[in-house]
């Protein structure tokens, strides 16, 4: 069963943080947090909701709660669930849906529910500390928004997100449109799993650093999880889908784990969306990289091949999806596809938020990601050489143009995720892009730099952060914090929250 790391808030980080918070007030600079609670122009929570005026009401009911989890014949783990499966309820609405989504805590712990992708207002992004507190054992909270951006998102609990989303608590999130070409669309969720207790642990990864590296950004996720799962299951006990022979579908893969995925296809498939955002793609592909945090979708005739989830390292089995008309599904060794290998940045997106590049931005931030060693907690994956609460915030009035330079110059892959906004990828490596996309997630592997344009037009406080939440945990979060308004929530100090 998956195991926690100790967040930063707590234990002998807390010091630190204190000692390193006195410090930049006796200099005058401040931290993400700090500047959440200034308490000049408007909360958070008074700013204006969607509203659902005409728009058809769609309602869902949430249950947070414990459950033995069997991911296949052979193996289980102590699972947190949402309505008692992994992953939880899809949630399916069309779009120009207004979705109330009433989440009861049954849990012991305080959880949330995140909408990973979804623009909407930031008193419902569900974020503990930053944009509402905790949902406490017990206790419930209503979370409501309009569903206008089609594609594919999915839910999660940020609330100590190291340990309760590897524990399952995720789903899909589903926004249809209004017509679609496709008569089968299917779902499946990627995840790892720690079933050997030993394996997922931080000292663990720091034994693994220290000793040497695998190269390729992945050693610490391969170091830690030994089980990939498709829908909450691998082997036999995962479901089939029923797509006949010479039938095409659309099918929609999110990455809920930490891990680096490859999904790989004996016919070839064709990307049609990336992070809810239609691409231009004529390309046929056998293969598919996808982060995590990232969502695709792709277009796939059933030629009698299969679909493979592929193993990344020794002791994992790949998972293959299986195909309710079992005569045409192939079996033995297959050949595989001829195609190249597709990721969320092969192709452009068809509408996009800037039709060039664009010039003078209001607000530039660099942002240099890395890991270090700090007294008391062992490896802490920094934000300019900071760690949250402490990172420098990306300070935005509203209507800004933001450009905000992402460079990895560690050892490891940092799928960096911002929350309540859709920014532009215009240039690789210094290199301007010939086929730029929208997202809200990019993928920055060790050596690489990205350059990025968001317009600041959802006033909030967002966390902008490493969807690896294990190095999220461990420190790699800031906050795009729109001046005009403060947080009147609070993380520590008392209180529950853990985001």
């Amino acid at each position: 069963m998956k195991k926690i790391t100790i967040p930063i808030l707590f234990g002998a980080g807390i010091i630190l943080i204190g000692m390193w918070a006195f410090l930049k007030f006796q200099d005058g600079s401040e931290s993400a947090a700090s500047l959440l609670n200034e308490a000049e122009g408007k909360s958070i929570v008074d700013l204006k909701g969607d509203d659902q005026t005409g728009h058809p009401v769609k309602t869902f009911d949430i249950t947070a709660s414990e459950k033995q989890w069997q991911i296949n014949q052979d193996k289980s783990v102590q699972a947190w669930t949402y309505n008692q499966s992994v992953p939880g309820q899809e949630i399916r609405v069309q779009e120009g849906d207004y979705v109330k989504v009433h989440l009861k805590n049954d849990l012991d712990v305080p959880v949330t529910i995140h909408w990973h992708g979804v623009v909407l207002p930031n008193k419902m992004d569900g974020v503990p500390g930053i944009t509402q507190d905790a949902v406490l054992p017990g206790e419930e909270f209503t979370y409501e928004f309009l569903a206008d951006n089609p594609g594919t998102y999915w839910y999660h609990s940020h609330q100590h997100s190291s340990k309760q989303v590897d524990k399952g608590l995720y789903g899909a999130f589903i926004v249809e449109e209004d017509q679609t070409n496709y008569s089968q669309d299917h779902t499946f969720i990627l995840d790892e799993w720690a079933i050997n207790s030993e394996k997922q642990s931080i000292t663990n990864m720091g034994s693994m650093m220290t000793g040497g590296m695998s190269g390729d950004g992945e050693a610490d996720t391969k170091a830690m999880y030994d089980t990939l799962t498709i829908n909450g299951k691998n082997g036999s006990s995962l479901s089939p889908i029923d797509i006949k022979e010479g039938e095409s579908a659309r099918l929609r893969f999110v990455n809920a784990g930490y891990q680096t995925h490859v999904v790989q296809f004996t016919d070839q498939m064709r990307v049609i969306a990336v992070d809810g955002e239609d691409v231009t793609s004529n390309e046929q592909q056998s293969k598919l990289e996808i982060a995590p945090g990232e969502r695709i979708d792709v277009e796939w005739k059933n030629e009698g091949g299969s679909i493979s989830l592929l193993s990344q390292s020794e002791g994992t089995n790949d998972v293959t999806i299986p195909l309710s008309d079992e005569g045409s599904q192939m079996t033995g060794e297959q050949e595989e596809s001829s195609g190249g290998l597709a990721s969320g940045t092969s192709y452009e997106s068809k509408e996009l938020l800037f039709d060039k590049t664009p010039e003078n931005p209001d607000v530039t931030y660099e942002m240099n990601l890395n890991m270090g060693m700090n007294m008391g907690e062992g490896m802490v994956f920094q934000i300019n050489e900071d760690t949250f609460p402490d990172t420098p915030p990306i300070q935005v009035e509203e209507g800004d143009l933001v450009k905000v330079e992402l460079k990895n110059t560690g050892m490891l892959n940092h799928p960096m995720h911002l929350h309540g906004h859709r920014f532009q990828v215009v240039s690789k490596n210094g290199k301007k892009l010939n086929n730029p996309i929208v997202k809200d997630l990019i993928n920055v592997k060790p050596g690489e730099t990205y350059e990025v344009y968001f317009k600041a037009n959802n006033k909030g406080e967002w966390l902008f952060h490493c969807h690896d939440n294990n190095h999220a945990d461990r420190g790699m979060v800031t906050i795009v914090d729109y001046k005009s308004v403060y947080s009147p929530f609070e993380i520590g100090r008392g209180t529950k929250n853990a985001p």
